[in-house]
């Protein structure tokens, strides 16, 4: 594969990087996209920095009838967690991975390393997301990343599919719509800049 050109510009990718904005999962419907588009999309998705090559994330496809699957099981634990539980709020559960025709879980497999933190293998893993939330979008598609309560639920997580020691960067949803979706409030960019001004005080 051809390298980008040393001051190669590409305005029309910057034009749609502020264009881009997450579909609510209540407007995805299929298809969505199919085996060699999925796995083209996912190379894109392990393009990202990679402190030591680490390769620190792995990706789970889950389609709708795993999911189907994998919301009773999460519905129930849910259920043992929070026995207050409305019956709407175990129905979101139960729907949690199969209202897109396909939900790509971003794993982070950071571990120990002498040299690498785990923060910054940690920080791979969400740049894997974001790069497979771009891709996706730059196909046409209905996206959303959402993370849940599961990453942080070790049982939830072995239900997802992942072991002990990994963690669920996050779902990212792919699907189409058919509804315009309106652009929600930014952030005002230049509140967020500064320019140095020295070390900060403790």
């Amino acid at each position: 594969m051809p390298t980008l050109t040393p001051g190669e510009r590409h305005d029309s990718v910057l034009t749609f990087l502020e264009r881009r904005k997450s579909v609510p999962l209540s407007l995805f419907r299929g298809p969505g996209p199919d085996a060699p588009t999925l796995r083209r999309l996912i190379g894109i998705a392990a393009r990202v920095p990679d402190h030591g090559r680490l390769e620190p994330w792995r990706f789970i496809i889950y389609r709708p009838d795993d999911g189907a699957r994998i919301g009773e099981a999460l519905a129930e634990l849910a259920l043992e967690r929070n026995p207050q539980m409305r019956e709407d709020e175990l129905d979101r559960e139960r729907k949690r991975l199969s209202r897109a025709p396909v939900a790509v879980g971003v794993v982070s497999t950071a571990a120990d390393h002498e040299r690498i933190p785990v923060w910054e293998q940690f920080l791979s893993a969400g740049a894997a997301a974001m790069n497979l939330v771009t891709a996706a979008t730059a196909c046409g598609f209905a996206v959303n990343w959402v993370t849940g309560w599961y990453s942080d639920d070790a049982e939830a997580r072995a239900i997802l599919g992942l072991s002990p020691d990994e963690r669920m960067a996050g779902v990212v949803h792919i699907g189409n719509h058919d509804a315009a979706v309106p652009d929600r409030p930014r952030p005002d960019v230049d509140a967020l800049i500064s320019d140095y001004a020295g070390p900060a005080t403790p």
